[in-house]
């Protein structure tokens, strides 16, 4: 069998290095061993936004984009999205297994009790403007949390991280659904402990005169799937931030907050917003193929396809595509499918977009499905956080009980002035 290394010649010097492989991985520490002398700080790998440099060990998520495929603790996304629900896979992710019956309803159980938040969250929610956005919202009542919770600052005692993740499960939907309801001017709808998940945020989302708002089993099934598809995507923009605000030791509320707070971005959390007012300039069906090739001629951007990780097409966004079907039988055909539907099929036909292996990710249907069960466009980033809560808390756990880990602090390459004399005002 042959040896897991690699030799390495730096030709400034005409040594050698042997490095070892371990995991599929060098290790940055062995690459800072070469050396042109001993005042030499070392040789440092380069990779803007970590493109192509792994910060941790990982057992939550596995992605391997050439392929599409996505899997949480090693089960097809395909599989949790057609039998599992959002709470059974929170705890496979947070937990590492899926759970026996009585293990899930006692989580269920726990999750359900603990939606209530404090009344003081509610004055805090009404001291945001009118048209303040719900995700600004969000961030600022998760990291407020913190501080009905002083013992979550316990965070190397396994009970109470379990309690943190169980409330932060719990209570997102709620504050969710209260963002929501404060953008309208609505009255506050408390939740309902005979309702389950899905159905206890639709609850506080919708309810007005009646006692008990009841959705459509489809649009509950929808929602449900759409948090599964969001619960985790390995080391994105979020998962990073959560796990280098974690690494200071920070309690996971304020550090929950810095993630929401990262997923803010029309980069991120914001991509399907972008589809659709893409969608709606487009405007008709018949325009597609020119607006096809004013991307071609880079006139135009193609949002909602190609992936930082993916190079074939995004496992979510086939499952988001089925479920659509399924909403819009209930809430009517959304005018904007028949034009994502044409650009996809153009787009899978067309040589140039197949050369840059540009696929439909998932926010290309998501934002049309959330449309059409009426969430507003400054609610998708907040759906998106419901569901990444469970992948974020998970994250969580495993960095503070990786002993390889320490507080974030990565290198730089410094390429400015060095030793420059001050030159008193007069003489500038």
């Amino acid at each position: 069998m042959a040896e897991e290394s690699i030799t390495v010649t730096d030709n400034r010097t005409g040594k050698q290095y042997t490095i070892p492989i371990k995991d599929g991985a060098i290790h940055a520490a062995d690459i800072n061993k070469i050396k042109t002398g001993p005042d030499d700080f070392g040789l440092m790998p380069y990779a803007p936004a970590f493109v192509w440099t792994a910060s941790t060990k990982s057992k939550v998520a596995f992605i391997d984009g050439d392929k599409g495929i996505l899997e949480y603790r090693g089960y097809p996304i395909q599989d949790l999205a057609e039998k599992s629900t959002f709470l059974e896979t929170a705890w496979l992710l947070l937990k590492g297994e899926l759970p026996k019956k009585d293990e899930l309803a006692k989580f269920t159980d726990e999750v359900t009790h603990h939606t209530f938040v404090h009344e003081n969250v509610k004055k805090l929610l009404d001291g945001f403007h009118h048209d303040a956005h719900p995700m600004g919202i969000l961030v600022s009542t998760v990291a407020a949390l913190s501080t009905f919770y002083p013992d979550a600052k316990n965070i190397h005692d396994p009970e109470v991280r379990w309690s943190q993740s169980v409330r932060l499960l719990a209570k997102m939907p709620t504050i969710a659904a209260w963002a929501y309801r404060h953008s309208l001017g609505l009255p506050y709808v408390h939740p309902d402990n005979e309702l389950n998940y899905v159905q206890n945020f639709l609850h506080m989302m919708y309810r007005m005169t009646e006692q008990r708002y009841k959705p459509h089993p489809a649009i509950e099934r929808a929602f449900d799937v759409l948090f599964i598809l969001h619960a985790d995507h390995e080391q994105n923009c979020s998962a990073n931030a959560m796990r280098g605000i974690g690494s200071s030791h920070a309690d996971p509320y304020v550090t929950m907050a810095g993630a929401a707070a990262a997923l803010y971005g029309p980069l991120h959390g914001g991509a399907n917003e972008e589809v659709l007012k893409m969608l709606a300039e487009i405007g008709h069906v018949d325009r597609v193929p020119r607006f096809i090739e004013k991307v071609r001629n880079k006139e135009a951007l193609l949002m909602g396809f190609g992936h930082r990780v993916y190079k074939n097409y995004d496992p979510r966004a086939k499952i988001i595509k089925r479920i659509a079907d399924e909403v819009f039988e209930v809430t009517g055909r959304n005018p904007l499918l028949d034009i994502a539907l044409e650009l996809e099929r153009i787009a899978l036909q067309d040589e140039y977009f197949i050369n840059k292996k540009l696929y439909p990710n998932v926010d290309f249907y998501s934002g049309l499905i959330y449309q059409a069960m009426r969430i507003p466009v400054a609610m998708f980033p907040v759906m998106f956080a419901i569901g990444r809560t469970a992948g974020w808390l998970s994250q969580w756990n495993e960095l503070l009980t990786d002993p390889d880990q320490k507080i974030a602090r990565p290198r730089q390459l410094y390429i400015g002035h060095r030793e420059r004399k001050y030159v008193a005002m007069a003489q500038r």
